[in-house]
């Protein structure tokens, strides 16, 4: 069995004690991060043996994994934080599990796009998840794309491309478009800012440094 265990986006009492019981349980944990899941493992107690799968090992590891599974073991797979397969690797193994007929099971848990949405003030009954917009090929035609979008739009973002996003946003929606910028979910200093986009960009813009993994709520078309 592959199950898909969410782990928290920041605060760390924001895991279930179906999926604190699940890593203890499991044979093995793949970790998009060792070091990083590590902190986590240990705040619970959970020894269970750990092994890397990310970006840059995903075929390989995959086909050690999909081995595994078929040997009757039981794997747990987490990100570094949220819900496993949302804007990481963990797609390609599940894909491989399924190509196998092997069982898969996804637990719920935190990700950051929903706090993110619920607490922007914008549209939530109808919206649209782009995860990271391109860094560079695609990136102003996927934006074009989205100009005419009605429902609520929803991105992540490093902090370091926090400024020429807004400034991208601004030229495909128009500054008067009303927006949200999400930071720092459930840690000690979350803020969610609220305005046209050009008044979010004016805040960010004005401090001395950007900090933060983001996610950007930006209404749609009709809003």
């Amino acid at each position: 069995m592959l199950y898909l265990v969410p782990t928290p986006i920041g605060n760390l009492e924001d895991i279930t004690y179906r999926a604190v019981r699940i890593l203890r349980e499991a044979d093995l944990i793949a970790c998009e991060d060792t070091r990083t899941s590590g902190v986590l493992l240990s705040h619970y107690n959970i020894d269970t043996a750990t092994t890397s799968y990310h970006e840059h090992n995903e075929r390989d590891k995959s086909t050690e994994l999909i081995a595994r599974l078929r040997a009757g073991q039981t794997i747990a797979l987490i990100s570094d934080a949220g819900t496993p397969g949302i804007s990481d690797p963990g797609f390609y193994l599940v894909r491989e599990a399924r190509r196998a007929d092997l069982d898969v099971t996804a637990l719920p848990g935190p990700t950051a796009l929903i706090p993110a949405l619920t607490a922007s003030g914008l549209p939530s009954d109808r919206f649209v998840f782009e995860g990271f917009l391109p860094k560079k090929k695609g990136r102003q035609t996927r934006l074009a794309a989205l100009s005419e979008e009605p429902r609520t739009m929803v991105f992540y973002e490093a902090p370091y491309r926090v400024l020429r996003t807004l400034d991208d946003f601004i030229e495909a929606f128009g500054a008067e478009r009303p927006a949200a910028a999400a930071r720092e979910l459930s840690k000690k200093f979350e803020e969610v800012r609220y305005g046209t986009l050009e008044e979010v960009r004016s805040y960010f813009a004005a401090l001395d440094s950007i900090r933060g993994e983001f996610v950007f709520v930006v209404g749609g078309s009709d809003d």
